[in-house]
């Protein structure tokens, strides 16, 4: 086998010196510094702040025209320049309708291509040319190295350089140049983006999320709660893609079921508007100002059915899987709808703006024939959709449960541990797992319902529910979801849903250690980079926890959070010369940026700082280009040294 795959790779290196050329490239490769890590959490559906902060690379891009051109450009000049690297097509028209004359404008073309030029050259510094190459626009390759790598010593070539230039703007090719070097800047600023969960939920636009990630240079993800919600929907759960509507309801997000992923809800809105009428309870919660009250009413019925076909979809997964441990959330069975009262752990309740029409007393988690003729009309369309299914394929492509990468562990949730610190351990199908080994389990099981979406039912469908909603889910993190507390009684104690108790012990430093070891990684060089909880800055909350041991990077990009958080988001960059964690203050918009260069980037807090500038050597790229040296010397022993 050894020996047929010293064969393949000869055909690709099929001379000695085609061999000792890549083993010297590679090699040196090892020396360069590490590439900078972006790191984003919890993006919510906020797209517009999103791609913001990715244009952007969280600040380094205007770090690095500062660095440049802060002796030659005043901090307005330096503003205007950066958001022209950022929106280079909205920016362009603005300046270009600013001139006079063309004769003013092709000067300020000239000096522009030239402060590109310096700063592609700036930021490409630690990269290969051959890795600059494939970063430039195509189309003007050559034009770009040639002005790259001019050598200013001599004057032979002073004309030439110029005259490249002055063709340039003369045929009209000054916008696309620019436009291209801007996005090649935005590209080696960030060597690779983590986006650590929750790309879906609640605001308007994932779909455009989707769409960015699956068009960038380099990423991976870490699935989030709401991220598997999406997955398990599309892989045949019932369960799953009721709670996704039911969110969407909510807070007024149904157009992304249907305008984007066109899926049709008629059948659900044809059922809820014969069993249901106007709920305070299950109003949405931001309607938007461009609805009419008759919208918010069909919304107000669409929510209600969809909120107790959930309910019923829920109780008979609890039923066949007993090591779900989940039986006292059969709620409907502990109604008594003649009094409308409810008993929850010994206790009496009264019940407000109840929507039972549907509920068999008798048999309260029977479907009826219309509930199970519109669930299979949306399963149907969900699985039919094709921009979905794009979407989800990516999601699983690049997505993992946790990723250990350059030292550092990344998750969206958390470790379950119990009150002492010790992995939480569950039963599943007769054995039983903890720590990184649960994390396994549940993503093969993931995996297996995605291969699997006809099946519906099954143990595999059935876990991706429980990430959603299970006690030792590494998603969730509480101890059970109050949802339909929260819709039926007012006595908010019900309401309360306890914490793992990780959310209180990843404050010491022994226990993220010991969670670092689980993992097989570093407890003195690694870090855990966490998303999923909110960091109450407003509170003086701190987002590094543990001694540096734990960095928290959910800071509120979702609207819905920001005046808890009292921030709109943190970002985390990791280059060769340590960590910096960036707070984001609210995004307004693209149109401030363009007009008044006001950007959202706040403090940036050291959490650390290394010693000795860390090197490719020492990271996972590091790790596969010693193994491609390490073929490559095989491939010269058997090949050409016998």
């Amino acid at each position: 086998m050894k020996e047929k795959y010293l064969d393949l790779l000869a055909q690709k290196y099929d001379t000695e010196e085609k061999v000792v050329t890549e083993i010297i490239n590679l090699e040196a490769i090892l020396d360069l510094p590490k590439g900078t890590e972006h790191f984003v959490s919890d993006l919510h559906g906020e797209y517009q702040a999103f791609q913001h902060v990715l244009r952007n690379g969280s600040g380094k891009v205007k770090e690095k025209i500062r660095d440049i051109f802060k002796q030659e450009l005043s901090e307005e000049q330096i503003n205007e320049f950066a958001a022209l690297v950022y929106y280079p097509e909205e920016k362009l028209q603005l300046i270009r309708d600013g001139f006079n004359n063309k004769q003013e404008l092709n000067e300020w073309y000239e000096n522009m291509i030239d402060r590109m030029i310096q700063l592609i050259s700036y930021a490409s510094s630690k990269y290969t040319r051959t890795k600059l190459r494939k970063a430039l626009p195509k189309q003007f390759v050559y034009i770009i190295e040639e002005l790259l790598y001019k050598n200013n010593e001599f004057t032979n070539k002073k004309h030439y350089y110029s005259t490249i230039v002055q063709k340039v703007i003369s045929l009209g090719q000054a916008d696309k140049l620019i436009i291209g070097l801007s996005y090649t800047t935005q590209q080696l600023v960030v060597d690779h983006l983590h986006v650590v969960g929750d790309i879906y939920d609640r605001g308007p636009e994932p779909d455009k999320i989707m769409e960015a990630l699956i068009n960038y240079h380099s990423v991976d993800i870490q699935w989030g709660n709401h991220d598997v919600l999406w997955i398990g929907a599309y892989s045949g759960s019932k369960v799953c893609l009721a709670n996704i509507i039911r969110i969407c309801a909510r807070y007024d997000n149904l157009d992304i079921i249907e305008d984007v992923y066109g899926i049709n809800l008629r059948p659900l809105l044809n059922l809820a508007e014969k069993y249901y009428g106007d709920n305070p309870a299950f109003r949405p919660k931001r309607p938007s100002d461009r609805l009419s009250e008759q919208e918010v009413l069909q919304i107000t019925k669409i929510h209600q059915a969809i909120a107790m076909i959930q309910f019923k979809l829920e109780m008979p997964i609890i039923k066949r899987r007993p090591s779900f441990n989940m039986s006292n959330r059969l709620l409907l069975e502990k109604v008594d709808y003649g009094k409308s009262e409810i008993m929850i752990q010994g206790k009496k309740y009264k019940l407000d703006n109840t929507c039972f029409a549907t509920v068999n007393p008798e048999q309260p988690d029977q479907l009826l024939e219309e509930e199970k003729q519109v669930m299979n009309k949306l399963l149907f369309s969900v699985q039919h959709s094709e921009k979905l299914a794009r979407h989800m394929d990516f999601l699983i492509k690049k997505g993992t449960l946790y990723l250990r990468y350059n030292g550092n562990l990344l998750i969206h949730g958390c470790v379950p541990v119990d009150e002492k610190g010790k992995m939480e351990k569950m039963v599943i199908d007769n054995k039983t797992y903890a720590g990184r080994e649960l994390f396994d389990i549940f993503e093969s099981y993931l995996r297996q319902a995605f291969r699997n979406p006809e099946e519906t039912d099954d143990l595999a469908t059935d876990m991706v529910w429980y990430l959603w909603t299970g006690e030792y889910s590494s998603l969730f993190g509480k101890r059970e979801m109050t949802t339909f507390e929260r819709y039926f009684i007012k006595d908010k104690e019900t309401h309360k849903e306890g914490k793992n108790p990780y959310y209180y012990l990843r404050e010491k430093e022994e226990i993220c250690r010991a969670i670092l070891e689980e993992f097989d990684l570093d407890p003195d060089q690694g870090r855990i980079i966490n998303g999923h909880t909110p960091v109450k800055e407003i509170d003086g909350e701190n987002p590094v926890k543990a001694n540096g041991k734990m960095i928290v990077i959910d800071g509120g990009f979702s609207k819905a959070y920001q005046s808890t958080t009292g921030i709109a988001g943190y970002t985390l960059l990791y280059n060769s010369f340590g960590m910096q964690l960036v707070a984001h203050q609210h995004f307004s918009s693209k149109e401030d940026v363009l007009r008044n260069g006001n950007d959202v980037l706040s403090v940036k807090r050291l959490v650390d700082e290394e010693l000795e500038r860390k090197k490719v050597l020492e990271t996972n790229m590091g790790e596969k280009l010693l193994q491609e040296i390490n073929m490559l010397n095989g491939l010269m022993r058997y090949r050409y040294m016998k």
